[in-house]
């Protein structure tokens, strides 16, 4: 596999250890007969990629600014506890937040090897470019890979790693989902490794609405892009400006339901299916979910796999947790 640049490709790939649909399985298991839907994981082409970086931006959307500014104010202590060999982060998208953890390992003479895992290419050799050129120090291997398709392909780490899944991906997860996922990193680690886990706790509905319904409309492009991603794969005719972006809170599931629904009866063709869908007026494609936690239920997702919680660090507003946890 070369860059674009023609130059060899940085990034490793890691093969699914457990089988996963592709995106034909997905959509003719979860698209094409109601009630339907589609595993968040087919945002992030280059421009979903993107556009979630924007969304981290808005104003609404506190997740992102929340967990940045406690890594920002206790990277230091988190470094000095862990003292990583490496740190590997699953999800890692464009590793924005992970820089205040590398500030810390530099100011402590603490020299590593970031391993960004993560689905899209494109952003892991942006990643590997940034960071080579930011941090003379730092030893980048990207891997490329579905981390949602198992683990036991995924090399060991010789020395002490330090495990990154920020941002609340794990809110992405069904709750059973979550708890397995948890279990397969834990059977990665060794003693002396650490797990750091972002987790978005439970609040006022009108809060939760406001992050997944933002002013701008990044978060409305971001969920409609989806459908161009299915255009480009799948040769599909599915116009966007028959939907509209719709996402809730549901009190009961603890969760915010991301949709596209549609404004009017039509039918998409999918060419290369040979399949049509018919929508009618006000059906919905669920495109995410997005749990939430109490503190009490973000301990309990990482003590059940045998972890012990180190560190609990939370906001004022308890509207956050990072939760630092070890063999």
């Amino acid at each position: 596999m070369y860059a674009a640049d023609n130059k060899p490709s940085p990034c490793r790939y890691v093969p699914c250890s457990k089988y996963v649909n592709d995106l034909e399985e997905d959509v003719c298991e979860g698209l094409l007969i109601p009630p339907r839907s589609l595993p968040p994981k087919y945002f992030y082409d280059e421009t979903g990629s993107h556009l979630f970086d924007r969304i981290c931006d808005t104003p609404e959307y506190y997740p992102t600014r929340t967990e940045s500014a406690l890594l920002q104010t206790h990277a230091a202590e988190l470094i000095s506890h862990t003292s990583p060999e490496h740190i590997l982060e699953f999800g890692s998208g464009s590793s924005r937040k992970t820089r205040h953890l590398l500030h810390a390992c530099e100011q402590q003479n603490i020299t590593c090897e970031y391993l960004p895992f993560d689905v899209c290419e494109d952003m892991l050799h942006q990643v590997h470019t940034r960071f080579t050129d930011d941090y003379d120090w730092l030893d980048v291997k990207p891997l490329v890979g579905d981390y949602t398709a198992g683990l036991d392909h995924l090399q060991p780490q010789p020395g002490k790693c330090l495990y990154l899944f920020l941002g609340s991906s794990i809110g992405n997860f069904s709750v059973s989902e979550a708890q397995s996922f948890i279990a397969e990193i834990r059977q990665c680690m060794k003693p002396g490794d650490c797990l750091l886990l972002g987790v978005d706790r439970v609040k006022a509905p009108h809060i939760l609405h406001a992050a997944y319904n933002d002013a701008e409309g990044v978060t409305r492009a971001f969920n409609l892009n989806v459908l161009n991603v299915l255009n480009k794969k799948l040769s599909a005719d599915f116009d966007s400006r028959l939907f509209r972006h719709e996402a809730i809170y549901n009190t009961d599931q603890q969760r915010v339901e991301m949709y596209l629904v549609s404004e009017q009866n039509h039918c998409v063709q999918l060419a290369s299916l040979g399949e049509c869908i018919k929508f009618e007026k006000d059906e919905k494609i669920l495109t995410e979910v997005s749990h939430k936690y109490t503190r009490d239920e973000a301990e309990t997702l990482l003590t059940q796999s045998g972890l012990h919680i180190l560190r609990h660090i939370e906001p004022d507003n308890a509207w956050f947790s990072l939760v630092l946890a070890g063999l």
